[in-house]
């Protein structure tokens, strides 16, 4: 119901697009103005964009950036639906996949194509690149913002009095987690999620399915949840759990137990480090390391995050105020910065050289961003998240033992289906 009434919200910007497409939106200096409603609301998101911004504006005189900062995602999305709906959207927007793909169906975007050039799009890492096309279509309508992998964080001296370092196989990741485990500590804690939305279990939960060899999702967005590989993945978490390697839990439980010092391990995106970090407090060393890799040496991981767009009631001048604001933001020396300050990575590999001083202290900055070359978003698709959902009540079923891996994925692919058919 929700997409019944974004998109007819969006519908009717969309009739009076062309008309307005031209009105344009100057400043009383006589400057081009770009209003840019974003989500970055605190601590040092919101000052590294104030930052940038202002970095961009004194090399660019002629250009005022407005930041219109909302608190949160889904105060985000519903300000930006209710501006498309008013007829007064925004120049640009951050910018979910899925909401891009529903916003684009209403023709309420502007194909970056002809402002991206060949050179503008290689200079991106090829997973972040991949993402900014619309299955539908394939059309260009996004570009990079925020973005993370996922990594794992471990108790460097729980692990080394068993012998054990930072596993690179989840069959060496099982092992360690079993060594580790007992006398109140557990290998790793994790939160699936529930019908209301899945958590970083689920994620993780889809990266061994795909190590694994098959994705969960296809890339129509058709689930795929009763696959050998979706099977394995959940059997692997099974085991993990029987032998006490694995707890349940609600609300970061990895980074709560991995910071009492009570777990081995926490699975989760790059963007927990600071609070990893902080729930650790020096009482350990902890460190991080790659994902392992599945059979054969494969690597899955899951690119997160979001892009931005551009709408197309914005003027010409508008729309290449705005284009050179994006570019500046995914420039090496701005993606060095952003990633030196938000704790997100560069989605350049022109932005590592400079950032060779805070390598050296983070060294997970490197081997995250090398991870977006091949790391994979989920298909931009309203029916992805729902289905998510199902997928996390299917773990909490298979971990709990109220039912086989088979039966509870089963149950969760009919679900799954059904969403996808009444969401298309």
């Amino acid at each position: 119901m929700r997409k019944v009434r974004v998109a007819a919200a969006l519908a009717v910007c969309a009739l009076g697009a062309g008309g307005l497409a031209a009105c344009g939106s100057g400043s009383s200096s006589g400057k081009t103005t770009v209003t840019f409603m974003e989500a970055m609301s605190s601590g040092t998101l919101k000052t590294s964009m104030q930052t940038l911004t202002k970095r961009f504006e004194r090399a660019h005189p002629d250009i005022d950036v407005q930041l219109q900062v909302e608190p949160d995602y889904p105060t985000l999305r519903n300000k930006e639906t209710a501006a498309l709906s008013a007829g007064k959207p925004p120049t640009i927007g951050q910018a979910y996949s899925d909401w891009a793909a529903t916003y684009a169906n209403s023709n309420v975007l502007v194909p970056l194509a002809d402002y991206a050039k060949p050179a503008d799009l290689k200079a991106l890492y090829p997973g972040v690149r991949r993402d900014l096309y619309l299955p539908t279509d394939h059309k260009l309508y996004m570009w990079p913002f925020n973005k993370s992998v996922v990594i794992q964080y471990y108790n460097q001296k729980m692990l080394a009095a068993k012998g054990k370092r930072a596993p690179k196989t989840w069959d060496e990741f099982a092992d360690t987690a079993k060594a580790v485990s007992g006398n109140g500590t557990t290998g790793i804690a994790i939160d699936p999620g529930g019908s209301a939305g899945p958590a970083g279990g689920e994620a993780w939960y889809e990266i061994l399915a795909e190590a694994y060899g098959t994705s969960v999702f296809a890339a129509d967005g058709t689930p795929r949840f009763t696959s050998p590989a979706a099977v394995k993945a959940m059997q692997y978490l099974v085991g993990l759990k029987k032998s006490g390697a694995l707890t349940l839990g609600k609300n970061y439980p990895g980074q709560v137990a991995l910071g009492a010092g009570k777990g081995g391990f926490d699975v989760s995106s790059v963007a927990s480090y600071y609070y990893n970090k902080k729930a650790v407090g020096g009482k350990f060393p902890m460190g991080t390391a790659p994902l392992p890799t599945g059979p054969g040496g494969t690597q899955a991981n899951q690119l997160a995050g979001t892009n931005i767009v551009m709408f197309a009631k914005a003027s010409d001048e508008e729309r290449t105020a705005a284009w050179q604001y994006l570019k500046f933001l995914t420039s090496p020396q701005s993606q060095a910065y952003w990633a030196e300050h938000s704790g997100y990575l560069p989605v350049t590999p022109a932005a590592l050289p400079k950032m060779t001083d805070f390598i050296k202290q983070n060294p997970y900055q490197k081997f995250a961003a090398q991870a977006l070359t091949t790391a994979k978003a989920d298909p931009p698709y309203p029916w992805i998240t729902q289905a998510q959902g199902m997928l996390a009540v299917a773990m909490q079923s298979s971990l709990t033992g109220k039912q086989s891996p088979a039966d509870a994925l089963k149950s969760a692919q009919q679900q799954a289906m059904d969403a996808m058919k009444s969401g298309q």
